[in-house]
């Protein structure tokens, strides 16, 4: 069993994207910790970029508290500024709660993030009309899969029904 605590200091920055506005550096915190329920990471953002396209969870529940610098918080329909120890919180639900980070300043952006860890979970992208579904078992993810919005079909589409 890993030790339950770990410094701040000592994250190592295993999530590194570099892929133009969606640039940040990620580091996992849970697995070093024993969590299992409960997801952890560090993120730090340059200035200009954000860590994800604007998306709401059906599943999960996240929790973000802003170390250093500054940004804006995307909500629903709305924009909120972000500074050193603000607590956000993006309940699941659909584009009225989806959220995305933005870093703003200057400086770099250094959040920590939390959220509860579900077997299974729906995601929404509303700028970009996307649905994903992931599925873990045992730790490791089974299913994941992302699809344009606009592509659906009827429950029987390509089943024998004769």
């Amino acid at each position: 069993m890993p030790k339950p605590l770990m410094n701040l200091d000592d994250a190592v920055f295993d999530d590194v994207e570099d892929n133009g506005y969606y640039t940040s550096r990620r580091a996992s915190l849970g697995k070093h910790i024993g969590a299992r329920k409960l997801g952890y990471n560090l993120t730090e953002l340059p200035p200009g970029k954000a860590q994800c396209p604007f998306h709401s969870h059906h599943g999960e529940e996240e929790m973000f508290l802003i170390l250093d610098g500054t940004g804006e918080l995307r909500f629903g329909d709305q924009r909120y500024p972000l500074r050193r120890h603000d607590i956000v919180a993006c309940p699941p639900g659909g584009a009225e709660v989806a959220h995305q980070i933005i870093n703003t300043g200057t400086d770099t952006l250094r959040y920590l993030a939390l959220s509860n860890r579900e077997a299974l979970d729906a995601c929404e992208y509303p700028d970009s009309n996307k649905v994903a579904v992931f599925a873990d078992r045992d730790g490791r993810t089974v299913l994941r899969k992302m699809f344009r919005g606009e592509t659906t079909v009827d429950y029987y589409d390509r089943e024998k029904t004769d």
